[in-house]
Order: C-alpha cells, then sequence, then structure tokens
C-alpha cells in the first residue's frame, strides 16, 4: 500500500517509526523506569513474531522496539500489547520516557531509583503527555556520581549525593587512614601529623567513604540531590548546568515539573531547553524554579 505523509506522521506520534526503505515501521514500546516483568518481555516476543519480523531491539533511552510492523497491523499489535499493560508511544515534541540507572539494586546506588523514575514517569510522561512543547524535553535519573545513564546530557537530570559529616575532634591520624584509602577520587587526604582534610571541590559525595572510619569521625547524613538543567547529545552536545544547591526528593519532583512549565512558557520553537536556560542566564532560571510563580500558572500554561 502507498503510505500517505499525514499517516507516517500520525503513527509517529503513537510511537511508530518508519523502517528506512520499507513501508514497515519500528514499534517503540515504553517502559516506566527501565524494567518489564516477565509476562511482559514474553508479550513482547510473541507481538515480535506474530506482527514484526521476529526480533526485539533495545533503544538507548530504556525502551524496546518492534521492527517490521505493517502499517494497517499497528492497532491490533497496540490491542495485543495492552493485555499485559503495555503501550507504545515515545516520539514528539513533549516529556519524553524516562531514563534511569538500576542504582535500586546497585552496590553504588545512593537511593531507588526505579522509584523515582516511575514517580516521574506516571507524573510527567504520562500525566503531561498531551502538552506540547517547544522539542522534546528528556529526563535522566541517575543513583550515584557514577553517571551511569549521563543525567547531565539530558534536559533535566538528577544525581544522588551522599551528604557526610565530618568531625575532626574524632580523628586520630591513623597511619593508614581507612577514610583517605576508601575515596575513589582523591577528595580526602591525611597530610603528615595533621588530621584528614576533605577537599569541598573534589568531593562528589559518592558515599564510599561513609563508615569507613573505626573512629565514626565521618558518618553519612542522609541522601540528597543533585539537578542539571538542559544538557544534550547528538549533533551539538551541551553538559548541564548544575542548579546551585542540592534537593530533597519532593523538592525534585516538584522542581521536575517547574522546568517542564519553564520551557513550556520560555521556550521558543524548535529550541531545546538548554538554549533556553542560556538565553534566560541562570539567576532568573533559579528563580523562576524556586519560586512557585509557574505552578501558579499551570492551568494557563498547559491550556495553551
Amino acid at each position: 500500500m502507498a503510505l500517505k505523509t499525514e499517516d507516517i506522521k500520525r503513527v509517529k506520534g503513537e510511537g511508530f517509526l518508519l523502517n528506512r526503505g520499507t513501508e514497515c515501521f519500528n514499534g517503540r514500546i515504553i517502559t516506566e523506569n527501565g524494567t518489564l516483568t516477565a509476562r511482559q518481555m514474553i508479550c513482547a516476543g510473541q507481538a515480535a513474531e506474530k506482527f514484526g519480523n521476529g526480533t526485539v531491539a533495545f533503544t538507548t533511552r530504556m525502551t524496546l522496539e518492534l521492527p517490521g510492523i505493517p502499517y494497517e497491523k499497528i492497532p491490533e499489535l497496540q490491542a495485543f500489547l495492552a493485555q499485559e499493560g503495555m503501550v507504545t508511544g515515545g516520539t514528539g515534541a513533549k516529556v519524553r520516557p524516562i531514563i534511569v540507572c538500576k542504582g535500586s539494586t546497585c552496590v553504588f546506588g545512593l537511593y531507588d531509583t526505579q522509584g523515582l523514575a516511575k514517580e516521574l514517569h506516571q507524573l510527567y510522561y504520562e500525566g503531561y503527555h498531551g502538552v506540547s512543547l517547544p522539542h522534546k524535553f528528556k529526563i535522566g535519573v541517575g543513583g550515584c556520581p557514577n553517571n551511569c545513564v549521563k543525567p547531565d546530557l539530558n534536559d533535566i537530570g538528577v544525581v544522588g549525593q551522599r551528604v557526610l559529616t565530618y568531625d575532626p575532634e574524632m580523628c586520630r591520624t591513623c597511619k593508614v587512614c581507612q577514610v583517605e584509602k576508601s575515596c575513589p577520587v582523591g577528595a580526602a587526604t591525611l597530610p603528615e601529623g595533621e588530621k584528614l582534610v576533605i577537599s569541598e571541590e573534589n568531593c562528589n559525595r559518592c558515599g564510599r567513604c561513609v563508615e569507613s572510619c573505626p573512629f565514626g569521625a565521618l558518618i553519612g547524613a542522609g541522601t540528597l540531590y543533585k539537578v542539571y538543567l538542559g544538557g544534550r547529545w547528538g549533533k551539538k552536545v551541551r553538559i548541564g548546568t548544575p542548579l546551585s544547591r542540592l534537593f530533597t526528593r519532593a523538592e525534585v519532583i516538584a522542581l521536575v515539573e517547574k522546568a517542564i512549565l519553564l520551557f513550556k512558557r520560555e521556550g521558543l520553537p524548535g529550541e531545546r531547553f538548554g538554549q533556553t536556560v542560556e538565553r534566560l542566564g541562570l539567576p532568573q532560571t533559579e528563580a523562576l524554579l524556586y519560586s512557585d510563580e509557574l505552578l501558579k500558572q499551570k492551568a494557563e500554561l498547559l491550556a495553551q
């Protein structure tokens, strides 16, 4: 069959991308937080055999693609996937699926990344699904400063941070300092004959040193979150701009919504969020994100 341009565009909005050189599509299956149940994986495999070419491809943003879907089979495929609670999507100038590391189970993870990603998915991928933005808006959730999912290359990226409390009075100037030994970035040093010194400039708050001191000079004081704005990867690379302070989990959830509303209000058509941040400047951007002004305009902005 001869495909019409408007048909190709319409199904792209539903997560079906034209497979180059054919009249078939790659159907993109969304995950809430980078995980699927065993039954969902079986269903995806069966769908690939029933409607596509029998293969399943993994995207860089933790979604699945089923190649070789005929245009006329798209509704039937969607109904088949819905039996196991799966949907297609993930394209267009809107909030994109959340990308997340496995910090919930990783030995280096500082918090439940998959739990946070699932909440962000429900609130802003699903909740804002009908909201058009100046360009795509990507969210990255990372569990620690290892940055496995490159949070600072997303429009907004979250990185777990272990807050430390250091009491120099408890330092015994050990010959072999366990804190210094455990620090992977060299932020903790013990000068000869002196007490332990921790460089705030070099410390990335990975938490690897927590409880390493046998005398309790260094203890963990909980987890907070570092947030980057305006990162992007591709033809034009931009490392995200870090905000000037750390945040609680509740503040992060609110901050993501404010960032989306800020992009909706201030972004120019075709402009990525990083360009918006640069144009406004960090002081003005932070002032808007730290206040409730954007939330008060939420109904008005979403109606546009």
